[in-house]
């Protein structure tokens, strides 16, 4: 059976929420965090390996938390994502104070992740069924007649709105096979009695399908991938407009590029589950209940790592 590794990026846990960061709020009822959670469920699918992408500056505290107690259960590595980590040839904009985005983050994994690899956002709960068919699609081998052979979490678009606001989802566009032809960006998608509505580039607001599948960040890839998105960094950077301090490199965008450049299949592995996480202040108290009903199905132990 393949090693598989789950790499989880939390360098943008500087979002405050509350008088914490949010990402580290406990929501289980002996203080669990959402990565908790994450973690379990992958080391229940098969994976063999944690990587936490992280700051400097958040390191300790992110160890402290969380990686000091799961490298008990499973080996942990750190990768350090920060600004200045930039191909040689390249400059950081003057103003510039944020990295570089999801795709960056996931690059500073290089030299630390050499197998199939899981990449999740830190402050999503996705439910086990995702680890499980990530794994799985993970240790086979697939021909697909393409360079880079990969695979996505199809959440469904009903099962991650939230309650509190409206949210941004990338709304998936599949082919005739079932792959991923493309993710369209939608902004300020919202509840309503009917289903769900989004607003519309001139302003308006149109219905959106609740069934439509949706990226929540949650990918599968192989580890030749890393040399790629190396590549695409450099073009990102080489195609920067002077002056320009906020683009950022975005691992949905960038394997949109793949697979409109031939390069790359995307197989879309539809799960059910019911996706949460705190976009607004006023959704913790739900997710606090969602795991606590969860823990009541016996899907989860009452202290999940039992110390």
């Amino acid at each position: 059976m393949k090693e598989t590794t789950l790499v989880i990026m939390a360098a943008g846990m500087g979002s405050r929420f509350g008088e914490g960061i949010k990402q580290l709020e406990p929501m289980g009822p002996n203080g669990e965090i959402i990565m908790d959670y994450s973690i379990y469920d992958a080391i229940a699918a098969g994976f063999n390996k944690v990587v936490f992408v992280t700051r400097n500056d958040l390191l300790d505290i992110l160890k402290d938390v969380v990686g000091n107690r799961v490298e008990k259960l499973i080996p942990v590595e750190y990768a350090i994502q920060e600004l200045n980590d930039i191909p040689k040839g390249f400059e950081v904009p003057s103003g510039r104070t944020k990295p570089w985005g999801t795709g960056q983050a996931v690059l500073a994994c290089k030299g630390i992740v050499d197998t199939p690899f899981l990449v999740i956002n830190a402050d999503d709960y996705y439910g086990k069924e995702a680890f499980r068919l990530i794994h799985d699609y993970l240790v086979q081998d697939h021909d697909k007649g393409v360079e880079y052979d990969f695979c996505m979490a199809g959440f469904i678009l009903g099962n991650t709105l939230s309650d509190h606001g409206g949210v941004t989802r990338g709304i998936c566009v599949i082919d005739e096979k079932g792959n991923l032809a493309g993710v369209n960006e939608t902004k300020g998608i919202v509840k309503t009695s009917h289903g769900a509505e989004c607003t519309a580039a001139d302003g308006s607001t149109k219905a959106c399908d609740i069934q439509s599948h949706v990226s929540m960040n949650m990918w599968g890839f192989t580890p030749d991938f890393l040399d790629s998105l190396e590549e695409g960094f450099r073009d990102f950077l080489a195609g920067l407009k002077p002056g320009d301090t906020d683009s950022e490199f975005l691992l949905p965008m960038y394997v949109d590029s793949l697979i409109h450049a031939g390069k790359a299949s995307v197989s879309i592995l539809e799960t059910r589950d019911k996706w949460f996480g705190v976009t607004y202040k006023e959704d913790k108290p739900i997710v606090v209940e969602s795991i606590r009903r969860l823990i009541a199905e016996g899907k989860y132990p009452e202290n999940l790592y039992g110390d």
